[in-house]
Parts: structure tokens; C-alpha cells; sequence
């Protein structure tokens, strides 16, 4: 990854995409997010307790920390990635949908 592909995304944080990195990052600590345009948040947690689980299981294991959230955070919540360490760099399936967190393409909005 490049430091200018790094910087784009993490250019993208806002007040609200803060508040979903520092909820999910107490349980857990490989939480990122940003606002990807004004209707939505895009988040992504890597955890190697996700190995093996659905993605309806990961979500279940992610959802009750953002309840915990505004409801209109919660609602501008369009994306949630849940990866295995592995899946960032093994699955090309989910290299892709990594490489969109990381590198965002253009919004319509």
C-alpha cells in the first residue's frame, strides 16, 4: 500500500466516522471508517476471530457495539467489511473489496 492511497481514506474521517473507529475499537482494535460521501460511512474490521464465520456471524459479532451509536450514524453505515488478517491479502474476493476501502473510487453524490 502506498502512502498516498493511505492518505486518501484516512483524508476521508470525519467527527462520525471517529466515534464508529473508537465504539468498535474496544472490543475490536483493527476498526477503520470514514465518510465516504454525505450519506455514507464505509467501516472495516479485521479480526482474526472472524476465521471460519459467515459473514451474517461477523456481522452478528459487530452489530450490538454499533447499536451503540446515534441512529443517524447507524443509519449512514452503507458498507461494513468484517476480514480474517488473512482475507486482506489471500481471498481475491475480498482483496477487492479491500483495496475499495482503501483506495475509495469516486462517489456519484
Amino acid at each position: 500500500m502506498t502512502k498516498a492511497v493511505e492518505a486518501r481514506w484516512k483524508s476521508m474521517r470525519t467527527k462520525e466516522s471517529r466515534l464508529v473507529e473508537k465504539v468498535l475499537r474496544e472490543s475490536f482494535p483493527q476498526t477503520d471508517a470514514y465518510r465516504y460521501n454525505p450519506a455514507s460511512v464505509r467501516v472495516r474490521v479485521i479480526d482474526s476471530r472472524f476465521e471460519g464465520k459467515t459473514i451474517e456471524e461477523r456481522d452478528g459479532m459487530v452489530e450490538p457495539l454499533l447499536k451503540k451509536l446515534p441512529k443517524e450514524i447507524q443509519a449512514d453505515i452503507m458498507n461494513l467489511l468484517t476480514l480474517t488478517p488473512s482475507e486482506t491479502t489471500d481471498s481475491l474476493r475480498k482483496q477487492a473489496d479491500n483495496l475499495e476501502f482503501e483506495d475509495p473510487s469516486p462517489s456519484e453524490l
